[in-house]
């Protein structure tokens, strides 16, 4: 079974910072972002995929995705994704 819907997690190679968004074609969306066609993230280009979540439903992916945007999210994110956001930032540690 394919799940058509995705709830990604991107990271500005520039600042480090995160963007959280939803696709149901997670690489043109990459393709997009930085290739700049993206208002909210074309000052941060490149940009890197970081993590991803597939899901059956369009409702289930939409709730998640606004949920990684509410500070909850964003340090529950932060906690899930410590190794990976230290390896980004440090690669030699």
């Amino acid at each position: 079974m394919i799940l058509p819907f995705c709830v990604y997690v991107l990271q500005s190679e520039k600042d480090l910072l995160l963007y959280h968004g939803f696709t149901t074609n997670l690489q043109e969306r990459l393709k997009n972002h930085n290739k700049g066609r993206t208002p909210s993230t074309s000052g941060r280009i490149p940009l890197r995929l970081i993590f991803c979540e597939f899901y059956l439903l369009k409702s289930d992916a939409l709730r998640r995705e606004k949920y990684f945007k509410t500070t909850q999210g964003k340090r529950m994110l932060k906690t899930m994704l410590r190794n990976t956001l230290e390896y980004v930032e440090y690669p030699n540690k």
